[in-house]
C-alpha cells in the first residue's frame, strides 16, 4: 500500500482528492482545511467537521463565558452586546464555509475597527466579511445608540480573544469551529434562525438565547 502523500512515514488509506493520492488518516484528521486545501466534494469532511465542531465547541464555551465575564467588568451589557452581534453575524456569514480560517474573521473585525477609528485608515479592499459587519453594525447603532470608544475596545478585545483560541497556525480555523459548534449545539433554534437569514437579502435580525448565561442559569 502506498505511503501517505502528506507526512510519507504512514500507510495511505483514504482516498485525497486535493493531494491526488492516498493520505492516512491522521493526516486528514489534523491538517484537512488547515494545511490542505480540502474540496467542498471530498467524503471525508462532513462527518468529521460535525465532530470537531462538536468538541472545539465544548472548549469554545468555556473561553466565551470567561471572555463575557471580563466585557461585563469593562462597560456591562453596552459591551457584551456589541460582541454578541458580532458573533451572531460571525456564524450567518461563516456557517457555510468549510474553507474559511480565522485570519478571515479578524480581517472583517480590523475593517470594521477601522470605521470607528478617530484617524482615517484607506483600504484599497474591503473584506468581504468586514463588508457585512460595517453594513449590520451601521443599522445596529441605528437602532441604539453605541459609544465608539465601547465598540472599538470590544473589538481590540475580541481579536486577542480569537487569536489566543485560534492558535498559532496561520491557516487555523478553530475559532470558527468553536462558535459554529457551540450555537448548533447548545442553541440550535439560534442556528436555524440564522441560518434562514442567509441570502436572504434583508438586514439580520439578533435572536435571542445565546448571548451571556450566568452560571447560574445553567444549574439544575
Amino acid at each position: 500500500m502506498s505511503k501517505c502523500l502528506y507526512c510519507h512515514q504512514r500507510k495511505g488509506k483514504r482516498a485525497c482528492p486535493a493531494l491526488q493520492g492516498v493520505i492516512c488518516s491522521i493526516c486528514c484528521g489534523t491538517h484537512r482545511l488547515t494545511n490542505i486545501s480540502c474540496p467542498a466534494s471530498c467524503p471525508f469532511l462532513a462527518p468529521n467537521d460535525d465532530y470537531q465542531q462538536k468538541r472545539v465547541g465544548e472548549q469554545f464555551e468555556q473561553e466565551r463565558r470567561s471572555f463575557y465575564k471580563e466585557l461585563l467588568a469593562f462597560a456591562g451589557d453596552p459591551a457584551t452586546e456589541v460582541f454578541y452581534v458580532f458573533e451572531a453575524l460571525a456564524f450567518r456569514f461563516f456557517q457555510d464555509r468549510r474553507d474559511a480560517q480565522d485570519q478571515d474573521v479578524l480581517a472583517g473585525i480590523q475593517s470594521l475597527r477601522n470605521g470607528y477609528s478617530l484617524i482615517h485608515v484607506p483600504e484599497s479592499a474591503l473584506p468581504a466579511f468586514g463588508e457585512e459587519l460595517k453594513k449590520e453594525f451601521k443599522v445596529f447603532g441605528e437602532r441604539q445608540t453605541l459609544d465608539p470608544l465601547i465598540v472599538t475596545e470590544v473589538l481590540d478585545r475580541a481579536q486577542k480573544f480569537i487569536r489566543k483560541f485560534s492558535g498559532t497556525n496561520l491557516r487555523s480555523n478553530r475559532f470558527l469551529q468553536g462558535l459554529l459548534g457551540y450555537v448548533r449545539e447548545r442553541h440550535p433554534d439560534v442556528a436555524e434562525q440564522l441560518a434562514r437569514q442567509t441570502g436572504a437579502g434583508g438586514r439580520i435580525v439578533i435572536p435571542s438565547g445565546f448571548q451571556y448565561e450566568p452560571e447560574a442559569s445553567t444549574s439544575p
